[in-house]
C-alpha cells in the first residue's frame, strides 16, 4: 500500500522500515535585503508565500521547509549598530503582541493552510544568537564582526542571546500550538573562532539554543536540528550529539563527516542530507544520469530507514525547479504520480 508523503515522513522519523524514501529540498524565495523585510511589509511577505507556492507545484517535495523570509530581521537586532558590548547590551526582547511575532504567525498560518494536508512542514527558526550573526553577515554583508563581538564581549553576547531567546520561544510555541505547523527546523553553529572550545560555547551561547530546542520539543516530535556549514562555516558536530531532535542535518561534503558517520554521533536518528548544497557542485552542474544516480546511492545506502534524501543546507536560489524535480523524482519513482 502507498504511505501518503505525511506517514512516510513520520516513519522516517520514528525509524520505521520504509518502501521508500522521502526526499525535500529548499532554498530562499526574496532577494537577500527583501528577507529582512520590516514587520508591515506584505508585499513581501505575499512574495514569499507565491514563491513557496510555486516551488511546491513544481519540485513535489515530500516535505515542505518553509524560509522565514521578510522576517530573517529582528527588529531590536536590525535597529542595533552592533559594534560593542554596550550595543549588545542594548538588545531587548519584545512583547508577545509585537508585529514582528503575530505577524509570523499569521504568516504561517496562510503557508501551512497551503501545504500541511498534504506534507509535514517545518519552519526555519535560527537559534538565539544566530540572529546577531545572520544581520552582520547577509545584510551588512560584514564576516567578520561577529567573530570580534563574540571574542570580545562573550558576558554581553551572552545577554543578547538571553533576551533573544526569549522571543523566540513565544515565537516556537505560537507557531507550534496556533498554525499547522509540524515542527521547526532549528539553525545552529559553532562561533567560528578557536576562543570558542566546546566548554565555552556551552556557557555563552548552548544554554539558550537548548531552552528553545527543548520548548519545540515539549510540543512536537518532529523538529530537525541543522548544523549550518553554510558558505564553508565549519562545525565541530560533537558540541551537538546532547542536543536532541527528531531529525539531524549537518553539512556532509563541508565537514567531511559522511551520513553513515553521521548516524554513528546521532544514533537511531532520522538524517537529513545527501547533495552538497554549493553552486558549481553535482546539484547545480551534473547531468541527469549522475544526478539520479548519486540520490540513489544516497537511498540505497539509507537501507530505507531513518533517512530523508536532501542536501546540507539551502541550495541556490538560482537553481531550476526541473533539477530538484529530477531528484524528488527519483525518490518518488516506484510511487503512482507521473514525472
Amino acid at each position: 500500500m502507498q504511505e501518503s508523503k505525511r506517514n512516510l515522513v513520520k516513519m522516517a522519523f520514528s525509524g520505521e522500515k520504509m518502501q521508500e524514501v522521502p526526499a525535500g529540498f529548499w532554498h530562499h524565495f526574496l532577494p537577500e535585503k527583501e528577507q529582512f523585510a520590516k514587520p508591515g511589509d506584505k508585499a513581501a511577505q505575499e512574495r514569499a508565500i507565491e514563491g513557496h507556492k510555486k516551488f511546491f507545484e513544481e519540485v513535489k517535495p515530500d516535505i515542505m521547509k518553509i524560509m522565514n523570509d521578510a522576517f530573517i530581521g529582528h527588529p531590536t537586532v536590525m535597529e542595533n549598530p552592533l559594534r560593542n558590548g554596550e550595543d549588545l547590551l542594548a538588545i531587548k526582547s519584545l512583547p508577545e503582541d509585537h508585529p514582528w511575532i503575530t505577524e509570523q504567525v499569521e504568516h504561517l498560518k496562510k503557508m501551512t493552510e497551503f501545504f500541511s494536508d498534504k506534507v509535514m512542514c517545518f519552519y526555519n527558526i535560527f537559534s538565539p544568537v544566530q540572529w546577531i550573526r545572520i544581520r552582520l553577515e547577509f545584510f551588512d554583508l560584514d564576516f567578520e564582526r561577529f567573530v570580534y563581538l563574540a571574542e570580545n564581549y562573550p558576558k554581553e553576547l551572552q545577554h543578547a542571546g538571553k533576551e533573544l531567546g526569549k522571543d523566540i520561544q513565544t515565537l516556537v510555541r505560537k507557531l507550534l500550538t496556533e498554525t499547522k505547523l509540524d515542527g521547526i527546523y532549528y539553525c545552529v553553529q559553532n562561533v567560528q573562532s578557536p576562543k570558542y572550545d566546546q566548554k565555552t560555547y556551552k556557557e555563552i551561547v548552548g544554554e539558550d539554543e537548548l531552552a528553545v530546542l527543548k520548548l519545540a520539543n515539549e510540543l512536537s516530535p518532529y523538529n530537525i536540528l541543522h548544523i549550518c556549514g553554510y558558505a564553508h562555516h565549519k562545525n565541530n558536530l560533537d558540541f551537538y550529539r546532547d542536543y536532541e531532535a527528531g531529525a539531524y542535518n549537518w553539512a556532509v561534503h563541508t565537514e567531511g563527516v559522511s551520513l553513515s558517520e553521521g548516524r554513528k554521533l546521532f544514533p537511531g536518528k532520522c538524517i537529513l542530507g545527501g547533495f552538497d548544497n554549493n553552486p558549481k557542485t553535482l546539484i547545480t552542474e551534473g547531468d541527469r544520469t549522475d544526478v539520479e544516480k548519486f540520490a540513489e546511492d544516497c537511498i540505497e545506502e539509507s537501507k530505507y530507514r531513518s533517512f530523508i534524501l536532501g542536501a546540507d543546507c539551502s541550495v541556490p536560489n538560482s537553481i531550476s525547479n526541473e533539477r530538484l524535480r529530477w531528484i524528488t523524482y527519483c525518490a518518488q519513482k516506484n510511487r503512482e504520480q507521473g514525472e
